[in-house]
């Protein structure tokens, strides 16, 4: 089937691809940061500045977190940067310590609040602990307000008084957390007591702390907010302080039966402590991410349905009026929601997904209706301007995220940062073909090198989600690496990916692998017969759900040469049980007994035997959404199953012990991209074997 090509591609939101020639750069009479370009450096590329968040303040200044690793690459540390707001000036540092500085926000006198760890040379805060800290003007920074669990800074009234949020030891205080935290120390009892579900998030456990909402007053006191609250109720909560400092908007979890739980809102009275609840979840939906408006009139949540073997979840943004009314849903069209905030106008911003690419819609709270802001990009940390401007971070498959001002008068423009990316080593193409009457895209990255009478190897990539989207840079999986080395890689957006409104979203749930692998095979196919691409060397990679569908594929074809698998799901009705999400799974899939047919067809081990082709096996033990019991396992049975002499056994398996679902440490990182790389080069291209101890 031939693909259709769009170099640019339309545009959207009414169009199925973004225009990668329309990237914003540096305005050309702006000063700009020096460029990384040499791909092959692989430690160089992980060393390049991110940017991570961005804060406007009351006065037009433009404060920017950049994250960097250390000098031994064990460790990124974050900094804080002023950026020239009107995009001619070079960047200025604003911190520098070893344990680093984030989460900026303005206080409403114009002085910069931050969280770090930092050493407090007052003696107020205690080591290695996250305190708050303010950075005036002129002077320098000092702590002015700390817990023994941490303290870290969620919102900021406009009279200066902050909402933090701290963990206490269960059946606490914050006045007695700090000794009871000393004590369990020196006797190191790591015990947890667990009375129900969930018990784990992510990379930590639940249940060995309780978080809290504290109050925190211009002169650094704190009041606790929540001094009742279990170990479940906030681990995971999201919340807003209103302008005035009167009422915090908190998402609230409870248990209910079956081990699942529910997220509803509440407001707390600052004063008197006394909580309502504003909205209640229920069996159909939940809630979360609390937002005020500029006047706190006006509370923004998230609305997500519950899944469902059927369908999946659908979030809607919805506006309630505090004082009582009926709510206003945000009519987004196919955008997925990434970001929100409110401008200064009453209008709400809204950031996310939308057609393999990404926009920024401005919303009336009034009707719902919204109207494109920008477009071609995918934005996030969205920083609304006292100007009526909007500063953002915008990133594409070619570009890393770069702060960009977005003003009613002309294209975004960026502000020169740390961290920028020059020549690519290839050239960057929306490609689409039709599966079964969808039309189905992705993006294709091809070697300079590349031609028809030297061929480029062909890596097919399936992300993660499933409900995601190849749309934006990526420092964990970086397809330009693959590039530099002589890959051209292929990103599709198939079934259940983001951006393509609820109906992109549910096809091929719940989560059914031939359904994806039918819509990126057949685009795959499509562009194989390009004579700058060789179809007869191919690699398939991918990652948590993409992780899957290579445990998936490696059982069901052996077309590929070789197959990279990092946090994959293996035995499904292992994972449904043990992963931190095993409510939600349970609920989708059900017990084996009740749908053995399902399990019979889609649990990878289920075709282990089949396994033809050398796989990679890649895994972090601080894996709790993807346990690391399931690498294990698919690494048991490679294993056992090989009937050759054990050295000629082609799969291997790198185990990353301090890593989470994903590898975040830059010397990780390293030996991960160099170990992947080898492991392809010697499979799709017959060279440079793998050594047994790896040089890395």
């Amino acid at each position: 089937m031939t693909p259709t090509t769009s170099t640019p591609g339309p545009s959207a939101p009414d169009s199925s691809a973004p225009d990668p020639s329309t990237s914003v750069g540096a305005s050309a009479e702006a000063p700009c940061s020096p460029s990384f370009a040499d791909f092959s450096d692989i430690d160089g590329f992980l060393r390049v500045p991110r940017l991570s968040s961005l804060a406007t303040g009351p006065d037009g200044r433009v404060v920017a977190a950049i994250q960097e690793a250390d000098e031994k690459g064990a460790r990124m540390v974050s900094s804080l940067w002023e950026l020239d707001a009107t995009g001619e000036e070079q960047a200025r540092r604003l911190t520098v310590s070893a344990k680093g500085e984030s989460a900026p926000r303005f206080a409403p006198d114009g002085s910069l609040l931050f969280s770090s760890a930092r050493p407090d040379p007052e003696g107020g805060a205690e080591d290695d602990t996250a305190a708050i800290w303010r950075l005036p003007r002129t002077g320098e920074a000092r702590v002015i307000a700390s817990a023994p669990g941490g303290l870290s800074l969620l919102a900021v009234a406009d009279d200066g008084t902050m909402l933090g949020a701290t963990s206490v030891l269960p059946g606490g205080t914050l006045e007695t957390d700090g000794e009871r935290r000393t004590a369990r120390k020196d006797a190191k009892q790591t015990t947890i007591w667990h009375t129900g579900m969930p018990i784990r998030q992510w990379d930590h456990e639940i249940g060995d702390e309780s978080r809290r909402l504290v109050l925190v007053s211009a002169d650094g006191d704190l009041t606790d907010l929540t001094p009742d609250v279990g170990t479940v109720t906030l681990y995971a909560a999201s919340a807003d302080l209103s302008p005035d400092g009167a009422t915090v908007a908190s998402s609230w979890t409870q248990r209910v039966r079956g081990g699942e739980t529910r997220s509803s809102i509440v407001l707390i009275d600052t004063a008197t402590l006394r909580r309502v609840a504003l909205l209640t979840a229920d069996d159909d939906a939940q809630y979360g991410d609390p937002l005020f408006s500029q006047d706190g009139n006006r509370l923004a949540v998230i609305r997500s349905t519950a899944s469902s073997p059927t369908d999946t979840s659908y979030s809607r943004l919805e506006i309630h009026p505090i004082g009582g009314g009926e709510p206003v849903t945000a009519q987004l069209g196919d955008l997925s929601i990434g970001d929100v905030a409110w401008a200064d106008d009453g209008t709400l911003l809204v950031a996310g997904d939308l057609h393999s690419s990404g926009a920024i819609l401005a919303v009336d709270p009034a009707t719902g209706a919204s109207r494109t802001v920008a477009e071609h990009g995918v934005f996030s940390s969205l920083a609304p301007a006292a100007d009526g401007s909007v500063v953002a971070l915008r990133s594409d498959i070619a570009t890393p995220s770069r702060p960009v001002r977005i003003s009613a008068e002309g294209a975004p423009r960026e502000l020169p940062a740390p961290g920028a990316v020059g020549a690519l080593p290839g050239t960057l193409e929306w490609v689409e073909t039709d599966v079964d009457g969808i039309n189905v895209g992705g993006w294709l990255c091809v070697p300079d090198s590349a031609s028809a009478a030297m061929p480029a190897p062909v890596m097919l990539w399936i992300h993660g989600g499933p409900h995601g989207s190849y749309n934006a840079w990526s420092w964990r999986w970086c397809p330009w690496l693959a590039v530099e080395r002589g890959y051209a890689v292929l990103l599709p957006d198939p079934a259940m990916s983001s951006g393509y409104g609820d109906t992109g979203l549910n096809r091929g749930w719940p989560r059914l692998p031939d359904v994806v692998f039918r819509e990126c095979e057949t685009l795959f196919d499509s562009v194989l017969p390009r004579p700058e691409l060789d179809a007869t060397r191919t690699a398939m990679l991918g990652a948590s759900f993409g992780g899957f569908m290579a445990n998936w594929i490696a059982g069901h074809t052996d077309r590929f040469d070789a197959i990279v698998t990092h946090a994959g799901l293996w035995a499904l009705e292992q994972q449904h049980r043990t992963t931190d999400a095993a409510a939600s799974k349970m609920r989708v899939h059900q017990h084996e007994d009740e749908v053995p047919e399902w399990y019979r067809q889609y649990s990878p081990h289920r075709a282990a035997a089949s396994i033809s082709t050398p796989m990679l096996v890649t895994h972090g033990n601080r894996d709790y959404r993807v346990p690391v019991s399931e690498a294990l396992r698919l690494w048991w049975d490679l294993v056992s199953a090989w009937d050759g002499p054990p050295e000629t056994m082609p799969h291997r398996f790198l185990q990353v012990t301090s890593e989470n679902h994903w590898v975040l440490t830059p010397s990780n990182a390293l030996a991960w991209n160099q170990t992947v790389l080898a492991f392809c080069d010697q499979h799709v291209l017959g060279v440079n074997p793998v050594p047994d101890v790896l040089p890395w």
